[in-house]
């Protein structure tokens, strides 16, 4: 048989976790799969086109995403998946299949599908992935879907830091800012960022390498509930008690307008980085992800076809 699509191996994921009954792998949910399905060695061992990855595997780890972003799986661990009580509400119901209309049926998956297009106004971040081709060329068709990938990409990011520790939290800011230059070396970042607490204040960095100037910053890892002005406000107070000129606040969640507001109309300068920005930092300076493939694009050399020459 042709290996199943992502959404063809939902269902067959979710009963391979409530048959468990315990946390489950993504490698053993492809070797019992692999076996229920009854595929191929040649259908396990292909390759997707940038030979990055088992196409199999892909789409198993694609139908697991899916499920735990409504919520019908939730990750234990590193690594490690389980059904949850939704999940096992659903397969009470008996469904011959699980698509995307069935996931709709939970706000959480909604919110997933919606989030990343809720700030743009372009229709290729706003269309589905599936509907692309019919309205765009093959370039921006190849960019759109690279968006959506990163989109969805940073939403797993947010999942993820909000569902570990403050410790890893700390560290992760720690990495991103030393990956973006400042902090001086990461021992240096890491004896400061998480150690002060100090009134409204995390940590304190080096702006440079040299220490020529410093950086006060503030990090919370929230959930949903919005950073106002009032925590803005205290963290300017924590700055100016230290006669300090410049401050970073960072949170997985994100600011009311008020504090937006807020840090444009005061003489210390402080930026705002929330969940969004945050994750697209992790993204663009590999912290947290690696990069699984690469696809040269190329056009045709017309100096080369020139005969003039």
């Amino acid at each position: 048989m042709a290996i199943p699509t992502y959404d063809q191996l939902m269902l067959p994921v979710l009963r391979l976790a409530a048959e468990r009954g315990t946390a489950v792998t993504l490698r053993e949910a492809v070797d019992v799969l692999g076996k229920q399905l009854q595929l191929t060695d040649a259908e396990l061992q292909e390759y997707l086109p940038s030979g990055a990855q088992k196409k199999f595997t892909n789409r198993v780890s694609w139908a697991i995403m899916y499920l735990k972003h409504a919520r019908l799986l939730e990750s234990v661990g590193r690594g490690y998946f389980r059904v949850t009580d939704r999940g096992m509400a659903l397969l009470e119901e008996r469904p011959e299949f699980i698509d995307l209309k069935t996931l709709e049926r939970y706000p959480e998956f909604v919110a997933f599908r919606t989030r990343s297009h809720r700030d743009r106004n372009d229709a290729a971040h706003r269309t589905e992935a599936r509907n692309i081709l019919a309205e765009t060329s093959p370039t921006e068709t190849l960019e759109a879907v690279y968006e959506y990938l990163r989109n969805e990409l940073a939403e797993e990011l947010l999942e993820k830091l909000k569902a570990g520790s403050p410790r890893f939290f700390e560290q992760v800011v720690i990495d991103l800012l030393v990956k973006m230059g400042y902090g001086g070396s990461r021992a240096d970042a890491g004896q400061a960022v998480g150690k002060s607490g100090d009134g409204g204040i995390d940590g304190i960095i080096k702006e440079d390498k040299l220490g020529l100037d410093m950086i006060y910053v503030q990090a919370k890892r929230w959930d949903n509930t919005p950073v106002g002005s009032q925590e803005i406000m205290k963290f300017a107070g924590a700055l100016q008690a230290h006669r300090a000129t410049k401050g970073v606040f960072i949170t997985t969640s994100r600011f009311t307008p008020d504090a937006a507001d807020y840090v444009k109309h005061i003489s210390t300068k402080i930026v705002l980085i929330d969940g969004a920005t945050l994750a697209r930092l992790m993204i663009d300076h590999d912290v947290g992800v690696s990069t699984i493939a690469t696809y040269p694009l190329k056009q045709i050399d017309n100096d080369y076809f020139d005969e003039g020459l």
